[in-house]
Order: C-alpha cells, then structure tokens, then sequence
C-alpha cells in the first residue's frame, strides 16, 4: 500500500469489528490485519484480559494503601494492546502516565510498573531495556521528547519509529502543538498517539476542541486519522499504517483513538461527580474485550477451556504483581545520588559524603 499521502484527515472512524463482535465490510485496514490468524487473534484477546486484570489489582493495591497513586486505563485496554503490538523491537515509545497496556506489551516486568507508583524508585525500568520511556507526568512533554529522539534517528539514519502517547486533554497543552509543529517541518518519523478518552479530569473533550483532534494535525501538517479505539484490529491496522509511513520517511503521522475512560483519572479522582451514569452504560456496551469475545464466539474459537486459561494467566500476573509490589525494597537515602550522571563528576563525589555525615550526625542524636 503507498503510505505517502498528503496532509489530510480521515475523517471517517476506522472500524474493522463492531461493538457486536461482527466484522465490517472490507477495506484498505481490514487487509492490514489479514494475517491475523484465529490464533493471533487469541493472543490479542489474552493481553486485553491480563492487562485489564493488572489494572484492577493495581487500583485494589492503591485503595488499600500500597500505592501513592494509579491512573487506570479501564477502557481503553485495545488502543493500547492494539498500537503496542504494530511496533517493533527498534521502535522507540514515549509514554505519558496511563500506558500499562503498552509496557506489558513490550515485555516489562509489571512489578516495575508500580515501583513509581508506590514511591519505591525515581523512575520505574531502564528505558532502553525496551525501548519504552517510564511515565510522564507532566502532561504533553512526552511528545517534545518523542519529536527530537525521531529527528535523532533521522539525522543517523538509524532504522525504526518513534510513537508517542497522550490524552484528548494534552492537546491544548503548547508541547503538543510544538510537537507537531517541528515534527512536520523536519519530517520526523513520530506517530502522535492520542487516546481520546472524552474526559480531561473533570473536562470533557468539547472543551478542548470543538473539531475533531484528527483536525488539529491538518494546520501543522500533519496527516491525522480517527480509529474506533475499542477494536483492537482497527488499532492494529492504524497504527502499522502510520509507523509504514514513519519508517519509509514519509514524516509524522497523528492518530486519534476514539475510546472511553471507564473509571477515575487517577485513583485520586470521583467521576461520578462529573460524569453521568448513562453515558458510562453506553460505552459500557462498547467494551473492547467483549467486543473481541463476541467476535471469537461467533468464529467459533472461544470455549471454556480457552477463556479459563485466560483467566488462569491473568490472575497469576495479578498475584505475581501484588507480591511483587508488598516485596519491594525501599530505597535507601543515598540512592538519591544514582543515575545523576553517566560518568563521575567532582560535585557527586562530594555531595554523597556531606550527606551520609550529614545522616550519620541526625541518627546519633539524642531524641528528645
């Protein structure tokens, strides 16, 4: 398929699976998937289950005070699954602070993923371990990263792609626009990946825009189209779609994942101050695992063999990752100075040694 196309939007939401797990007419996507066995499609459906069930004990984790803080991505499991799972080895991700589904899917340790969360480290994994940036919380710096990691592999001539995640909400924020600004300009091999979940905190997505967020890659010229963010194939064939174009230097591609974020922004958060109920059971009706549940039934591929290893497997990544999390080891207080800088520095040398006085003097100390 040629993948150099001009800088337009497709308005038109890509969909290659209906809510009511029936495939839709075939397309130009749809064939970008065919090499999605029933087998695969399996696997598709196992990761959406382990990744929903890591999200539900990590939340479990965070109510009962393991955890600091968790923002959950209850609903929106097959934009994640899906655009993970088109990216290869080399390709590099920049995450915001939702993306679970992605680092499981490029193979972290999920116990790594809660070591943030629960204040244990600074950062979480090495990224270059897997090519996967740890979270960010500052809302739209990822896609700033993103942009000059993409120019770095272009000035190198290194091989891959870079994709970036955020949310509707990150849109309004000036990185973003920056983002796509330069990656346009330079032709940088970034996919921009928004989950537009429909809610920024307490803000729904009107408010940030009154076009689509597709629309927004038109004025920095940028090609942008819009995915059925439940389905994971349509993910999978959007997102190969816009690495192809990344990869053969066609420049940066936008991807708005329409989708729902069926619990609280953080764990910190009470939706059902701003949000009404009823929209909550309409997209409940659009679930991505039922939807590829549905899909497998009618294909005849899903028994209760399959669906009970399935849980088997997810609710032993739950118990490896609770363990894992109430086993974590505290750092201590020099580990302050790890990582500071790649090579010794006359300052990191001297710091270490104040300190531990400093923290050897306070211990000795008599309490009043």
């Amino acid at each position: 398929m040629d993948t150099a196309y001009s800088a337009t939007v497709e308005d038109t939401l890509i969909q290659i699976v209906t809510p009511e797990g029936v495939r839709t007419a075939p397309t130009m996507y749809s064939e970008l998937v065919d090499d999605i066995t029933t087998d695969k499609l399996r696997d598709l459906y196992e990761d959406l289950v382990v990744v929903r069930r890591i999200d539900a004990e990590a939340t479990a984790l965070q109510r009962q005070g393991e955890l600091g803080l968790w923002a959950p991505l209850l609903g929106q499991e097959a934009a994640q699954v899906g655009s993970a799972r088109a990216l290869e080895h080399d390709d590099f991700v920049f995450a915001s602070y939702r993306e679970h589904g992605v680092a499981y899917c490029r193979g972290v340790d999920p116990t790594q993923m809660l070591r943030f969360w629960r204040g244990s480290t600074q950062s979480g994994w090495n990224p270059y371990e897997y090519n996967m940036t740890t979270p960010a919380i500052i809302v739209g710096s990822q896609a700033l990263h993103a942009t000059g990691y993409g120019l770095g592999m272009k000035f190198d001539g290194a091989e891959g792609a870079v994709i970036t995640y955020f949310g509707d909400g990150a849109t309004s924020q000036g990185d973003i626009s920056e983002a796509f600004g330069f990656a346009a300009s330079f032709g940088a091999p970034v996919v921009f990946f928004c989950q537009n979940n429909q809610w920024a905190i307490s803000e729904p997505v009107t408010v940030q825009t009154h076009t689509t967020i597709a629309e927004r890659g038109r004025g920095f010229g940028v090609p942008a189209m819009r995915v059925d963010g439940n389905d994971v194939l349509a993910v999978l064939a959007a997102t190969r779609t816009a690495l192809a174009r990344a990869r053969e230097g066609s420049g940066p591609t936008l991807i708005e994942a329409v989708t729902y974020r069926m619990g609280p922004h953080t764990t910190s958060d009470d939706p059902s101050r701003y949000r009404p109920a009823a929209l909550d059971d309409e997209w409940r009706r659009k679930d991505p695992i039922d939807r590829i549940e549905r899909l497998l039934e009618r294909e005849g591929a899903m028994d209760e063999s399959f669906r009970a290893c399935v849980e088997e497997r997810a609710d032993a990544t739950a118990a490896d990752l609770r363990r894992g999390c109430l086993g974590t080891v505290e750092p201590g207080p020099m580990s302050l100075f790890d990582n500071v800088y790649v090579d010794p520095h006359p300052l990191i040398a001297e710091e270490p040694e104040a300190y531990a006085a400093y923290l050897a003097g306070f211990e000795g100390a008599e309490k009043p």
